[in-house]
Protein backbone atom coordinates (compact mmCIF):
# COMPACT_ATOMS: atom_id res chain seq x y z
CA UNK A 1 0.00 0.00 0.00
CA UNK A 2 0.98 3.49 -1.02
CA UNK A 3 1.75 6.03 2.13
CA UNK A 4 0.45 9.37 2.48
CA UNK A 5 3.79 10.86 2.82
CA UNK A 6 3.65 11.55 -0.61
CA UNK A 7 0.83 13.97 -0.22
CA UNK A 8 1.80 17.35 -0.03
CA UNK A 9 1.56 20.98 -1.11
CA UNK A 10 3.53 20.16 -4.09
CA UNK A 11 1.73 16.85 -5.30
CA UNK A 12 -0.36 17.24 -8.39
CA UNK A 13 -3.98 17.22 -7.85
CA UNK A 14 -7.18 16.28 -10.49
CA UNK A 15 -10.60 16.75 -8.93
CA UNK A 16 -13.04 14.57 -10.60
CA UNK A 17 -16.21 16.23 -11.22
CA UNK A 18 -14.60 19.90 -11.08
CA UNK A 19 -17.35 21.36 -12.55
CA UNK A 20 -20.34 20.66 -10.43
CA UNK A 21 -21.61 23.54 -7.81
CA UNK A 22 -19.72 21.34 -5.08
CA UNK A 23 -17.14 20.61 -7.12
CA UNK A 24 -16.76 24.02 -8.30
CA UNK A 25 -16.88 25.73 -4.58
CA UNK A 26 -14.54 23.00 -2.98
CA UNK A 27 -11.90 22.62 -5.79
CA UNK A 28 -11.83 27.00 -4.85
CA UNK A 29 -11.20 25.86 -1.73
CA UNK A 30 -8.56 23.77 -1.52
CA UNK A 31 -6.64 25.50 -3.84
CA UNK A 32 -7.15 28.62 -1.59
CA UNK A 33 -5.57 26.35 1.00
CA UNK A 34 -2.97 25.63 -0.85
CA UNK A 35 -3.48 22.15 -2.72
CA UNK A 36 -1.81 22.39 -6.17
CA UNK A 37 -4.64 21.58 -8.12
CA UNK A 38 -3.66 21.07 -11.77
CA UNK A 39 -6.37 19.74 -13.91
CA UNK A 40 -10.35 18.20 -13.46
CA UNK A 41 -13.05 16.56 -15.30
CA UNK A 42 -15.44 17.63 -16.52
CA UNK A 43 -18.11 16.13 -19.69
CA UNK A 44 -19.94 19.08 -19.68
CA UNK A 45 -17.00 21.75 -20.32
CA UNK A 46 -14.20 19.60 -21.33
CA UNK A 47 -11.86 22.04 -23.49
CA UNK A 48 -12.28 24.91 -21.59
CA UNK A 49 -11.04 26.23 -17.25
CA UNK A 50 -11.97 26.32 -14.37
CA UNK A 51 -10.48 29.68 -12.75
CA UNK A 52 -7.80 28.74 -14.69
CA UNK A 53 -7.82 25.14 -13.93
CA UNK A 54 -7.48 23.27 -17.33
CA UNK A 55 -10.65 20.77 -17.77
CA UNK A 56 -11.05 17.63 -20.06
CA UNK A 57 -13.11 14.84 -20.32
CA UNK A 58 -11.91 11.61 -18.40
CA UNK A 59 -8.87 11.38 -16.15
CA UNK A 60 -6.35 9.86 -18.69
CA UNK A 61 -6.36 13.24 -20.66
CA UNK A 62 -6.14 15.11 -17.72
CA UNK A 63 -2.98 12.95 -16.35
CA UNK A 64 -1.31 12.52 -19.44
CA UNK A 65 -1.53 16.54 -19.70
CA UNK A 66 -0.49 17.67 -16.30
CA UNK A 67 0.99 14.43 -14.68
CA UNK A 68 -1.25 14.58 -11.80
CA UNK A 69 -1.14 11.80 -9.24
CA UNK A 70 -3.47 12.29 -6.60
CA UNK A 71 -7.13 12.59 -7.57
CA UNK A 72 -10.66 13.91 -5.92
CA UNK A 73 -13.86 12.44 -6.72
CA UNK A 74 -16.47 15.07 -6.24
CA UNK A 75 -19.30 12.84 -7.91
CA UNK A 76 -22.33 11.30 -6.08
CA UNK A 77 -22.31 7.85 -4.60
CA UNK A 78 -23.98 5.77 -7.39
CA UNK A 79 -21.33 7.22 -9.83
CA UNK A 80 -18.27 6.75 -7.13
CA UNK A 81 -17.07 3.17 -8.52
CA UNK A 82 -16.91 4.57 -12.32
CA UNK A 83 -14.89 7.60 -10.94
CA UNK A 84 -12.13 5.40 -9.02
CA UNK A 85 -11.95 2.76 -11.87
CA UNK A 86 -11.05 5.72 -14.62
CA UNK A 87 -8.55 7.21 -11.79
CA UNK A 88 -6.96 3.95 -11.41
CA UNK A 89 -6.51 2.75 -15.74
CA UNK A 90 -5.21 6.51 -15.42
CA UNK A 91 -2.24 5.98 -13.20
CA UNK A 92 -3.77 8.24 -10.10
CA UNK A 93 -2.01 6.62 -7.09
CA UNK A 94 -3.66 8.31 -4.51
CA UNK A 95 -7.80 8.70 -4.50
CA UNK A 96 -10.54 10.32 -2.14
CA UNK A 97 -13.95 9.54 -2.39
CA UNK A 98 -15.99 12.30 -0.06
CA UNK A 99 -19.54 10.77 -1.65
CA UNK A 100 -22.06 9.17 1.28
CA UNK A 101 -24.14 6.18 -0.18
CA UNK A 102 -21.54 4.03 -2.06
CA UNK A 103 -23.05 0.83 -2.74
CA UNK A 104 -21.28 -1.82 -0.30
CA UNK A 105 -20.73 -4.00 -3.40
CA UNK A 106 -19.21 -1.01 -4.99
CA UNK A 107 -17.01 -0.74 -2.20
CA UNK A 108 -15.81 -4.23 -2.27
CA UNK A 109 -14.67 -3.90 -5.83
CA UNK A 110 -12.98 -0.93 -5.56
CA UNK A 111 -10.89 -2.53 -2.76
CA UNK A 112 -9.93 -5.04 -4.38
CA UNK A 113 -8.92 -2.89 -7.69
CA UNK A 114 -6.99 0.03 -5.60
CA UNK A 115 -5.33 -3.03 -3.40
CA UNK A 116 -4.25 -4.88 -6.53
CA UNK A 117 -3.01 -1.85 -8.25
CA UNK A 118 -1.13 -0.49 -5.10
CA UNK A 119 -3.54 2.45 -5.07
CA UNK A 120 -4.01 4.25 -1.69
CA UNK A 121 -7.86 5.10 -1.74
CA UNK A 122 -9.25 6.77 0.99
CA UNK A 123 -13.82 6.74 1.14
CA UNK A 124 -15.74 5.46 0.05
CA UNK A 125 -17.27 8.46 2.41
CA UNK A 126 -14.75 10.83 4.01
CA UNK A 127 -14.28 14.15 5.14
CA UNK A 128 -11.15 14.52 3.33
CA UNK A 129 -7.04 14.49 4.21
CA UNK A 130 -4.68 16.92 5.18
CA UNK A 131 -1.25 18.21 5.65
CA UNK A 132 -1.95 21.12 7.17
CA UNK A 133 -0.27 24.23 6.55
CA UNK A 134 0.51 22.94 2.67
CA UNK A 135 -2.76 20.93 1.30
CA UNK A 136 -6.02 19.01 1.85
CA UNK A 137 -8.23 17.30 -0.01
CA UNK A 138 -11.88 17.60 1.33
CA UNK A 139 -13.84 19.50 3.46
CA UNK A 140 -11.96 20.10 6.36
CA UNK A 141 -12.14 23.47 7.87
CA UNK A 142 -9.62 25.67 7.68
CA UNK A 143 -10.15 27.08 11.66
CA UNK A 144 -9.60 23.37 12.69
CA UNK A 145 -6.02 22.97 10.81
CA UNK A 146 -2.50 24.11 11.93
CA UNK A 147 0.81 22.22 11.86
CA UNK A 148 1.73 20.68 14.90
CA UNK A 149 2.63 17.59 16.49
CA UNK A 150 -0.54 15.19 16.48
CA UNK A 151 -1.69 13.24 13.61
CA UNK A 152 -5.39 13.02 13.54
CA UNK A 153 -7.57 9.78 12.35
CA UNK A 154 -10.72 9.60 12.24
CA UNK A 155 -14.40 8.38 11.44
CA UNK A 156 -16.05 10.97 12.10
CA UNK A 157 -15.74 14.59 10.23
CA UNK A 158 -17.65 16.61 12.84
CA UNK A 159 -15.95 15.15 15.84
CA UNK A 160 -13.18 15.29 14.38
CA UNK A 161 -13.19 18.97 13.40
CA UNK A 162 -13.72 19.57 16.65
CA UNK A 163 -10.74 17.98 18.52
CA UNK A 164 -9.18 19.95 15.67
CA UNK A 165 -10.16 23.39 16.11
CA UNK A 166 -9.33 22.60 20.26
CA UNK A 167 -5.87 21.50 19.60
CA UNK A 168 -5.08 24.60 16.85
CA UNK A 169 -6.03 26.57 20.04
CA UNK A 170 -3.72 25.45 22.11
CA UNK A 171 -1.30 25.94 19.64
CA UNK A 172 -0.56 22.28 18.65
CA UNK A 173 -1.82 21.07 15.28
CA UNK A 174 -1.72 18.41 13.55
CA UNK A 175 1.30 16.73 11.63
CA UNK A 176 -1.39 14.83 9.26
CA UNK A 177 -5.05 14.55 9.46
CA UNK A 178 -6.68 11.35 7.57
CA UNK A 179 -10.67 11.10 7.02
CA UNK A 180 -10.64 7.36 7.01
CA UNK A 181 -14.41 7.59 7.08
CA UNK A 182 -17.73 5.68 8.90
CA UNK A 183 -18.35 3.29 6.11
CA UNK A 184 -18.17 -0.61 7.01
CA UNK A 185 -16.55 -1.25 3.77
CA UNK A 186 -13.66 1.26 2.92
CA UNK A 187 -10.28 1.81 1.13
CA UNK A 188 -7.87 2.64 3.96
CA UNK A 189 -8.58 1.12 7.86
CA UNK A 190 -6.89 2.32 10.62
CA UNK A 191 -4.03 -0.65 11.40
CA UNK A 192 -3.12 -0.10 7.76
CA UNK A 193 -1.76 3.33 8.59
CA UNK A 194 0.22 2.08 11.40
CA UNK A 195 3.77 1.97 9.58
CA UNK A 196 2.81 5.05 8.35
CA UNK A 197 2.31 6.41 12.05
CA UNK A 198 5.99 4.58 13.13
CA UNK A 199 7.75 6.08 10.04
CA UNK A 200 6.50 9.82 10.07
CA UNK A 201 8.88 11.97 11.83
CA UNK A 202 6.62 15.22 12.28
CA UNK A 203 3.98 13.28 14.30
CA UNK A 204 4.68 13.02 17.79
CA UNK A 205 1.39 11.34 18.76
CA UNK A 206 -1.61 9.49 17.30
CA UNK A 207 -5.09 10.78 18.29
CA UNK A 208 -7.82 7.92 16.87
CA UNK A 209 -10.96 9.31 16.89
CA UNK A 210 -13.45 6.04 16.67
CA UNK A 211 -16.85 4.97 16.83
CA UNK A 212 -18.43 2.13 17.99
CA UNK A 213 -20.09 -0.57 15.01
CA UNK A 214 -17.50 -3.43 13.23
CA UNK A 215 -14.21 -4.21 14.15
CA UNK A 216 -11.37 -1.48 13.06
CA UNK A 217 -10.47 -0.30 16.39
CA UNK A 218 -10.17 -3.85 17.63
CA UNK A 219 -8.21 -4.69 14.46
CA UNK A 220 -6.23 -1.45 15.35
CA UNK A 221 -5.44 -2.50 18.82
CA UNK A 222 -4.15 -5.98 17.60
CA UNK A 223 -1.17 -4.62 15.08
CA UNK A 224 -0.24 -1.75 18.05
CA UNK A 225 0.32 -5.09 20.43
CA UNK A 226 1.68 -6.68 17.99
CA UNK A 227 4.04 -3.64 16.38
CA UNK A 228 4.54 -1.09 19.88
CA UNK A 229 4.28 2.63 17.77
CA UNK A 230 6.77 4.06 20.15
CA UNK A 231 4.55 7.26 20.42
CA UNK A 232 1.47 8.26 22.47
CA UNK A 233 -1.89 6.96 21.05
CA UNK A 234 -4.65 8.84 22.46
CA UNK A 235 -8.43 7.26 21.62
CA UNK A 236 -11.33 9.08 22.02
CA UNK A 237 -14.67 6.55 20.49
CA UNK A 238 -17.94 8.06 20.14
CA UNK A 239 -21.36 6.02 20.28
CA UNK A 240 -21.79 5.61 24.18
CA UNK A 241 -25.45 5.65 24.09
CA UNK A 242 -25.81 3.12 20.62
CA UNK A 243 -28.62 0.56 20.90
CA UNK A 244 -27.18 -2.75 19.34
CA UNK A 245 -28.85 -3.42 15.93
CA UNK A 246 -29.39 0.08 15.43
CA UNK A 247 -26.94 1.93 12.92
CA UNK A 248 -26.02 5.35 14.33
CA UNK A 249 -25.23 7.94 11.70
CA UNK A 250 -22.42 5.97 9.94
CA UNK A 251 -23.28 2.61 7.90
CA UNK A 252 -20.65 0.88 9.77
CA UNK A 253 -21.94 2.34 13.27
CA UNK A 254 -23.92 -0.81 14.25
CA UNK A 255 -23.16 -3.13 17.09
CA UNK A 256 -24.30 -6.44 16.45
CA UNK A 257 -24.07 -10.28 19.15
CA UNK A 258 -21.89 -8.09 21.65
CA UNK A 259 -19.26 -6.97 18.65
CA UNK A 260 -18.00 -3.98 17.99
CA UNK A 261 -19.23 -2.29 21.36
CA UNK A 262 -17.82 0.69 22.84
CA UNK A 263 -16.40 -1.47 26.04
CA UNK A 264 -14.84 -3.96 23.50
CA UNK A 265 -12.92 -1.70 21.69
CA UNK A 266 -11.85 0.59 25.31
CA UNK A 267 -10.80 -2.84 26.57
CA UNK A 268 -8.92 -4.13 23.60
CA UNK A 269 -7.28 -0.83 22.71
CA UNK A 270 -6.12 -0.27 26.68
CA UNK A 271 -4.78 -3.99 26.91
CA UNK A 272 -2.36 -2.62 23.40
CA UNK A 273 -1.21 0.16 25.57
CA UNK A 274 -3.40 3.17 23.59
CA UNK A 275 -4.98 6.23 26.05
CA UNK A 276 -8.85 5.72 26.07
CA UNK A 277 -10.96 9.20 27.07
CA UNK A 278 -14.85 9.57 27.48
CA UNK A 279 -14.40 13.10 26.13
CA UNK A 280 -13.51 15.56 24.08
CA UNK A 281 -12.25 17.72 26.58
CA UNK A 282 -10.65 14.77 28.56
CA UNK A 283 -8.46 13.71 25.23
CA UNK A 284 -7.56 17.85 24.50
CA UNK A 285 -6.11 17.94 27.96
CA UNK A 286 -4.35 15.19 27.63
CA UNK A 287 -2.70 16.89 24.68
CA UNK A 288 -1.75 19.63 26.63
CA UNK A 289 -0.28 17.53 29.41
CA UNK A 290 1.58 15.71 26.79
CA UNK A 291 2.61 19.08 24.42
CA UNK A 292 2.01 21.97 26.70
CA UNK A 293 0.29 25.17 24.75
CA UNK A 294 2.59 26.84 22.58
CA UNK A 295 2.13 29.99 20.22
Amino acid sequence: MKTLIEFSGRTPVLVQGASGRMGRRHTQLMREYGTNIVAGTSLREAGGTLDGIPLFAESGAAVRATGAVASICMVPPLETRAAVEEAVAAGIQLVVTIAEGVPVHDALHLRRLTQAQGVTWIGASTPGIAVPGQAKLGFLPNVALRPGPVALLTKSGTLSYEVGYRLVQLGLGQSTWIGVGGDAVKGTRFAELLPMMAAHGPTEAVVLIGEVGGTEEEEFADALAATPLGKPVLCLLAGREAKEGVAMGHAGALTYGGAGTLESKTSRLQAAGAEVFATTAALVERCRALFGPRA
